[in-house]
Parts: C-alpha cells; sequence; structure tokens
C-alpha cells in the first residue's frame, strides 16, 4: 500500500510451567505499523492485550456493581422519606441545648406534604424559574413605563411567590429533617434559600421604586415558617450596657409558643439577651443565662407593642404591653452588664455565636419598629411608642431602619406604618 509498509512480527503470550526459556503453542499476528514507526515500539503497545482486556473488565464488573448498590439505596431512601413525609406529625425528642433551654415533644411544626420529595422539588424549583422570568419582564416594563398596571402586576407575582415560598421551604425543611446526614438535602437548601431571597430581594427594590423613597423605618419582617435558616441580623452590635429598654411592634399567632423574637449571643455567652416563648411556657427574658417569665399574652394573630426596661442595679425589669404596664421584678442577672461585641438576631435562638439555631425556637409572625436604649425609659415615654405619638423617639443604641438588617433564608420584609395597619 502507499507510503506503509506492511510487516509480521512474532508476540509471545504465555510461558510454560517451569521454564522460562521454553515457549508453548504459538501465534501469528498480523499488525500493521506506519513506516517510520519503530518495530520495538509497536511491539510494547501491542504486548499484554489480554491482561489488558481483564483489568478491564474486572473494573466494568465493579463500576457496575457500585452502581446497582447505588440505585438499591437511593430506592430504599426514596421509600423512606414517603413513608415519613407522608405522615402529619412526628415525634420530638426531648433533647438539651446550650444556655439551659430544652425542646418540647410534641406538634411537628415543619409543615406537611406527603408527595414524593424529588418529584415535588423539581416542580417547585421550575415554578420558580417561571417565576423568576416574569419578574425580570415585571421589572423591565416597570422601568419604561412605571404605571399603577405594573404595580399591579408586581402585587400579583408577588402573592403566587409567597405561596410558592411557603410550600418550597416547607418541603426543603421537611426532607432535611428526614435526612439530616445528607449533603445533596443542604446544597438544595441553600439553592432554594439563595433563590428566594434574591427574589424578595428584588421584589423590594421594585416595592421602592413604586412607592417613591420610602422611609427607612416604615417596614415590617416577616417569618412565615419555623426553620433553622430563616432570620434576620442586625449589622452591628451592642455597646456595653448597665441599663437598656426595648420596645418593638409584635404579631403572631404561633402555637405552642410564638419563638423567640430576638437573641443577642457574645463569645462565651449564647444567652447574653434573650426574648424567647417556647412550648407551652409564658414569654421569659434571660439575661446571662437568668430567666424572668413575662406577663405577655401576644399570639391571638393581632399586633401587640411591648417593652421592657432593666437596670443592673438590683436586675430590676419592668414590662409593658400596649404602652401599660403589666408586671414588675427584681433580682434578674443583677450588676452584670450587657456585654458588648455580640451578634443580634432577630427570629431565632443563638446556641453559639450567630447560629446554632434550632427549628422547635423559631419565632413565626412579624416584628417591626425594633428600637433599644441604654437607658430605662419613662412609662410615658412608653406609652407614645404604643401610640405613635409624634415625641415618640427612636433608640439610641439601635434604631430600626432597613439599612442597619438584613433577612436571609426567606424571611421578607413589607411595608409597615404603625397605628395605620394595626390588625
Amino acid at each position: 500500500m502507499e507510503r506503509v509498509s506492511w510487516t509480521l512480527f512474532l508476540l509471545s503470550l504465555t510461558y510454560l510451567e517451569g521454564s522460562s526459556q521454553d515457549f508453548g503453542q504459538t501465534q501469528f499476528i498480523c499488525t500493521s505499523v506506519p513506516k517510520d514507526m519503530d518495530l520495538c515500539a509497536a511491539t510494547m503497545q501491542n504486548s499484554g492485550p489480554a491482561e489488558d482486556l481483564k483489568t478491564t473488565v474486572m473494573q466494568l464488573r465493579e463500576t457496575v456493581l457500585q452502581q446497582k448498590e447505588s440505585i438499591m439505596n437511593q430506592k430504599e431512601t426514596i421509600r423512606e422519606l414517603t413513608s415519613k413525609l407522608s405522615r402529619c406529625e412526628s415525634q420530638s425528642v426531648l433533647e438539651p441545648v446550650t444556655g439551659g433551654r430544652r425542646k418540647e415533644p410534641g406538634k411537628n411544626t415543619m409543615g406537611d406534604v406527603s408527595r414524593g420529595p424529588t418529584d415535588t422539588l423539581t416542580q417547585l424549583g421550575q415554578t420558580l424559574a417561571t417565576l423568576k422570568q416574569r419578574l425580570e419582564n415585571l421589572e423591565q416594563y416597570s422601568r419604561n413605563n412605571g404605571s399603577v398596571q405594573a404595580n399591579s402586576l408586581k402585587d400579583l407575582l408577588q402573592n403566587k411567590i409567597d405561596d410558592m415560598e411557603k410550600q418550597v421551604l416547607s418541603r426543603v425543611n421537611t426532607v432535611e429533617e428526614s435526612k439530616p446526614g445528607q449533603r445533596n438535602d443542604t446544597d438544595q437548601r441553600n439553592r432554594v434559600e439563595s433563590t428566594l431571597t434574591s427574589l424578595h430581594q428584588r421584589i423590594n427594590d421594585l416595592e421602592k421604586g413604586s412607592k417613591g423613597n420610602r422611609p427607612l423605618d416604615k417596614f415590617q419582617i416577616t417569618f412565615p415558617l419555623r426553620t433553622n435558616y430563616m432570620y434576620a441580623k442586625v449589622k452591628k452590635s451592642l455597646p456595653e450596657m448597665y441599663a437598656f429598654s426595648f420596645c418593638l411592634w409584635i404579631k403572631s399567632n404561633a402555637s405552642p409558643g410564638v419563638g423567640t423574637p430576638f437573641s443577642y449571643a457574645v463569645p462565651g455567652q449564647a444567652n447574653e439577651l434573650v426574648l424567647i416563648e417556647w412550648g407551652n411556657n409564658p414569654m421569659e427574658i434571660l439575661i446571662n443565662d437568668k430567666v424572668a417569665k413575662l406577663p405577655f399574652i401576644i399570639n391571638d394573630g393581632k399586633w401587640h407593642h411591648i417593652c421592657i426596661t432593666w437596670t443592673t442595679r438590683d436586675g430590676v425589669w419592668e414590662a409593658f404591653q400596649d404602652g401599660v404596664l403589666r408586671g414588675t421584678g427584681e433580682n434578674l442577672a443583677p450588676y452584670h452588664p450587657i456585654k458588648p461585641n455580640g451578634v443580634l438576631v432577630l427570629g431565632q435562638e443563638q446556641d453559639t455565636l450567630g447560629g446554632g439555631f434550632d427549628a422547635t425556637q423559631a419565632f413565626v409572625g412579624e416584628l417591626a419598629n425594633f428600637n433599644i436604649w441604654d437607658r430605662k425609659l419613662t412609662a410615658g415615654e412608653i406609652y407614645n411608642l404604643a401610640t405613635c405619638n409624634n415625641k415618640a423617639q427612636a433608640g439610641n443604641v439601635l434604631s430600626w431602619s432597613e439599612s442597619n438588617i438584613d433577612v436571609f433564608g426567606g424571611a421578607t420584609k413589607w411595608t409597615f406604618e404603625p397605628c395605620r395597619q394595626l390588625n
């Protein structure tokens, strides 16, 4: 043939037992070799085909067995998840958590969806992608027109996203509770969390654009579900305080217990300052892990204004609801100043600095106008706050402002004006 020579060469395949010098049966193999190729190199490339074939077969067999085992494990996992998700309630185990708080057995608050997890999450993910595209179209339309129609479309889309958010978060959280050790669930939860946070941030931007320059304090934060990843975080820490007052608007009908409206943790003490209502217990305030029970009744689904004042001297505290003094006490962490350089979180109780969230202690409801002062407010000042008097002052340590707070995991910011939107 043209430019190629054909050469015959002999390859030895096996050696006879007992002698390395004697050859058994031999076999001629006809192999094509390029004209310029070294015959020794060709011999090396074509040596041991039987051994290579055997190795390849063994590797393929091992791969098939591994894939078969993986498929069987996945089928078993899906059967277990489907069985668990079809039950409306699951039992909670009583176990200790940091800072002396304990989980309470009883109702599963994570939500209930009985269909298989994979199909449902895929469907919801596709719906979210569709909503994202519609939102992008709405943003473009709003920029071009700035009309009432654009705002109306935005409101309709926001309602749809809200419905989908509850389904997605409920599903992901339920799957994660069923399979706490699976990395895939964590990754999927993070993707959904990121998508929802992005969607709501863009909706907030649209809302600001359609309503002009909304005052930074005219907003509320909504926590629609009990999860261990939905929260808001204050951007700055608290200073050292020998007295304080904090006030906020709160709305919830969660049962049992509204959860943790806020928690402040410092290095070495996760319960430096916490407001919590868990299980069937009354609402409590914790200072340096010391506890006082509060006379609040707020889980009726209506807006309430609550304030607590405290001073390190003798640990004296006062509790106000809707502008009225409801209770007092003393000896609450006396002579212990509130430590600085901590992390202030809304909606979750911290078991570690800035984390360690427990879904059973998460807040469900709405918060607004959370302000902190480094002094004890008077009864008159608190009444002005509860009645939205124009003499009411913002907190000198923390003032309620969108620029001071970030939201995560599906918590959302909405326009809110105290005393105009109540109940």
